[in-house]
């Protein structure tokens, strides 16, 4: 069964850093074929997207969210079978829970999210004093 399991999260004083991780197990095809999102939900409002970082095939792009720029950075560990998420000066309106999600759909990364075949369980940060 195809799952992803993410880890990480935590409370964290505002300027303050986290790395959230996305571990994938039991694919069908091999990791570096898909195309790797993280989205958040922060309470009464909307998914968001974050970040994106695409197949080795599509040539490992990276995108972001305006929101974040600057302060996150995604990464990926074919190997490992793992993405990561490092989070950077953190504001409160960071605060939501995390997911990451897996499609091989080549345009995953453009914002074509109905291709994305596989969703985390989703890891809760919470940026507060």
């Amino acid at each position: 069964q195809e799952q992803l399991v993410e880890s990480g999260g935590g409370l964290v004083q505002p300027g303050g850093s986290l790395r959230l991780s996305c571990a994938a197990s039991g694919f069908i095809f091999d990791f570096d074929y898909y195309n790797i999102a993280w989205f958040r939900q922060a309470p009464g409002k909307e998914r968001e997207a974050v970040s994106c970082i695409s197949s080795a095939s599509a040539g490992t792009s990276i995108s972001y969210a305006d929101s974040v720029k600057g302060r996150f950075t995604i990464s990926r560990d074919n190997h490992k079978k793992t993405a990561y998420l490092q989070m950077n000066s953190l504001k409160p309106e960071d605060t939501a829970v995390y997911y990451c999600a897996a499609g091989r759909g080549g345009s995953i990364c453009q914002g074509v999210y109905r291709y994305l075949e596989v969703w985390g369980q989703g890891t809760l940060v919470t940026v507060s004093s």
